[in-house]
Formats: C-alpha cells, sequence, structure tokens
C-alpha cells in the first residue's frame, strides 16, 4: 500500500489501483497551502465525521472526481442536498466490500457538525481490510475500550491515530490505543495544525520508541510505503 498525506486528519491510501481518500481538509489548512486540491485524485471519499477541518473539500472533489462518498447516514443526506450523487451510507458495524477490498465502520467517542451547524451524526473510524494489507483510521476520538475490539477483526500493517491532544486523544493515550489495537506501526494525526494541538513532535516519538512502537510523522504532501 502506498499512503500519502496531506496535513491534520488527511490522507489517501493507494489500494489495488484505487484510491481511497479520507477526510480532506486543505482549503483553510495553511501548512497544506502548497498542495493543490484540483491534483488530487480519489475513486472513493471517506468522510468520519461532519467538522470543518475534515470536509472542507470534500464536495468539490466528490463532483469533480465522481468518488463514492461514503459517510454515516446524516452526512450523506446532508451531500446529497448540496448535489453530491455518488454517494454510500454506512453506520457503526456496518461493512461494504469493493474491489480493493472491505470497509468496516467502527466506533469513535467525537461531535459532529456540519459546516453550516447541522446534525452530523455520530462520528466513526474506518477498518480497511484488503489482500494487499489492512489499516485502522481511528477518526477524531479519545481512547476508547471499543478500540480492544479491532484485533478480532483484523491484523493491522499499520494504523493512523490523532496525537493532538485537546480535541483528541494525546499522544500518550494513542500509545496506549496502538497496544489495543495490537499494531507497532503508528502513523500521527490531527497535531499542530492549530494553536490547541500544537504538541512537542520529538517527545512524542521518544514515546512511542521507549515502548518499543514507531511513530510516523510524515511530511504533507508525502508519499510512504506501508
Amino acid at each position: 500500500m502506498e499512503l500519502t498525506y496531506f496535513g491534520q486528519s488527511c490522507f489517501s491510501v493507494k489500494i489495488g489501483g484505487k484510491h481511497l481518500l479520507f477526510d480532506p481538509f486543505l482549503t483553510g489548512n495553511e501548512l497544506a497551502k502548497d498542495i493543490l486540491v484540483e491534483g488530487i485524485n480519489a475513486d472513493y471519499l471517506l468522510l468520519t465525521h461532519g467538522h470543518g477541518d475534515h470536509v472542507a473539500d470534500a464536495e468539490s472533489i466528490a463532483k469533480r472526481t465522481g468518488a463514492l462518498l461514503i459517510a454515516n447516514n446524516e452526512i450523506v443526506n446532508w451531500y446529497a442536498a448540496r448535489g453530491v450523487t455518488n454517494l454510500h451510507p454506512l453506520n457503526h458495524g456496518g461493512s461494504l466490500k469493493k474491489e480493493f477490498g472491505t470497509v468496516k465502520m467502527v466506533a469513535a467517542t467525537h461531535s459532529s457538525s456540519m459546516p453550516d451547524g447541522s446534525y452530523g451524526g455520530d462520528a466513526g473510524g474506518y477498518l480497511v481490510t484488503s489482500p494487499e494489507g489492512n489499516f485502522y483510521y481511528a477518526g477524531d476520538t479519545s481512547l476508547t475500550m471499543d478500540m480492544a475490539l479491532i484485533p478480532r477483526f483484523a491484523k493491522l500493517d499499520f494504523t493512523l491515530l490523532p496525537i493532538g491532544d485537546n480535541y483528541t486523544m494525546g499522544y500518550e493515550d494513542a500509545l496506549l490505543a496502538a497496544e489495543m489495537v495490537q499494531c507497532k506501526k503508528v502513523i500521527a494525526i490531527h497535531y499542530n495544525t492549530f494553536p490547541l494541538i500544537r504538541i512537542d513532535v520529538e517527545q512524542a516519538r521518544t514515546h512511542f520508541q521507549k515502548a518499543g512502537y514507531e511513530l510516523l510523522m510524515p511530511r504533507i504532501g508525502e508519499t510512504i510505503q506501508t
């Protein structure tokens, strides 16, 4: 698998020749100002919840690429009313099988509202399984015991966890989450974009290293093999 990081919680994973794009937030993210939104490919567009720092560019990308937008029912209905036509609603525990593999929506503990203030349903995360490998994207969440269920569904090659604290778990809780999902390779998300989620990245990296875990912090726009 090939992962490209676009800042905050936005990333794409290439699996089976398909691009899975998650939580696109480039417009308004000063750290991602050098990334051209129009240049981002997507066959599938997956949203964890409705906050602006996760959906800012979802509508434009969905309409430009024709990607299948996957989200909870409330978010799907919101985009349907805005003219997006290629949509699939999921909710916690539900899964969708496609040519690249399977996407399962799992629980996250976080608030959710759409950019216009309307109700955004319950926040979630995604477990993606495929012949090329498996990964878990936690979305915006606190540490939760539901994470202990993830290894029952799949053996992970990597996991994406928020580490910025304040709005989500910090890196200390993220290490506990990594232990619960039984995955040694962690890709950090949701940190340093805004003052309230700025952290000491070296302290976070060292915290993981001391426990025998790898904390990856790719640069914005960087592509890594996972």
